[in-house]
């Protein structure tokens, strides 16, 4: 019944509405951490942007659509989160907090992100999956210290060039888009660590021997006729990474190589729990 009465109450604007929706915020929490994920909010409320020392901010899965201008005296937020909400484009005050280290903005609506985005030089942190991509942006590629970037599930076919600009770029997640190639981009990426092209359109595999830092690729799920190469240690999930032959033609003959080792299955790439 409360889910309930919080569904409706969020349809009034009013603050003491809103207030309702806060339950018992009335100052800031000691750990300067607000979680106000699933409170059915249709707009933030402006008492938050009173906590001025505030860290993070966890905003996930609410119906929110744009944020407050005030949302900029944030100035100490390092973790904002914006999952799974309503947002058709990035609200250009996110772009004013430029401690942010991390920003989760999956399982929205963007189409696109705002050239302002260049601002937020401290980002290491990027999550874009499940939204509406057809392209990365390009803006994407000027933030230099970023170190993960979360881009599946869009319509992504390509990647910019100036992504080999990343060079702190350890991990990229590029799962559920319509890649039809390999990213050729990524081989000039020696600093990866982690690929993920899972559930593609991939047809072959370049090698990815001479890329040095690359411990784990994923590309289960893809039409593939053979299995990426890589250096000796790093783990391969997907078809023929195990000890099973690889159909190789050679003048019409099937020629089965076996590889060397069995990789066991990585983690699940999870969000970080507030702490």
């Amino acid at each position: 019944m409360g889910n309930i009465l919080k569904a409706v109450v969020a349809f009034v604007p009013s603050d003491k509405c809103q207030k309702y929706l806060l339950e018992d915020l009335e100052q800031m929490p000691v750990d300067k951490m607000v979680d106000l994920s699933g409170r059915q909010l249709r707009r933030l409320p402006l008492h938050i942007c009173s906590f001025r020392e505030l860290v993070k901010l966890y905003l996930s899965d609410n119906n929110l659509n744009h944020l407050p201008p005030e949302l900029e005296q944030l100035q100490n937020l390092q973790i904002l989160a914006l999952d799974f909400n309503n947002f058709k484009a990035l609200p250009l005050v996110v772009c004013t907090l430029k401690q942010l280290c991390i920003l989760y903005l999956g399982n929205n609506k963007l189409c696109s992100l705002p050239l302002e985005l260049r601002l937020l030089q401290n980002l290491k942190t990027l999550w874009i999956e499940s939204n509406c991509l057809q392209c990365l942006p390009e803006v994407v590629c000027e933030l230099s210290l970023l170190k993960t970037l979360h881009a599946g599930s869009n319509a992504l076919r390509t990647l910019p060039a100036q992504l080999r600009c990343l060079q702190e770029l350890r991990t990229i997640w590029l799962s559920g888009n319509l890649l039809s190639e390999f990213p050729s981009v990524l081989l000039d990426m020696p600093f990866l660590e982690v690929i993920d092209v899972d559930r593609n359109s991939i047809r072959f595999f370049p090698s990815l021997a001479h890329l040095p830092g690359l411990k784990l690729v994923i590309y289960d799920h893809n039409p593939c006729r053979n299995a990426p190469k890589v250096a000796k240690g790093v783990r391969r999930v997907g078809r023929w990474s195990e000890e099973t032959p690889e159909p190789r033609k050679r003048s019409g003959a099937v020629i089965a190589i076996t590889l060397d080792e069995k990789p066991s299955p990585p983690p699940p790439a999870t969000k970080p729990e507030p702490e």
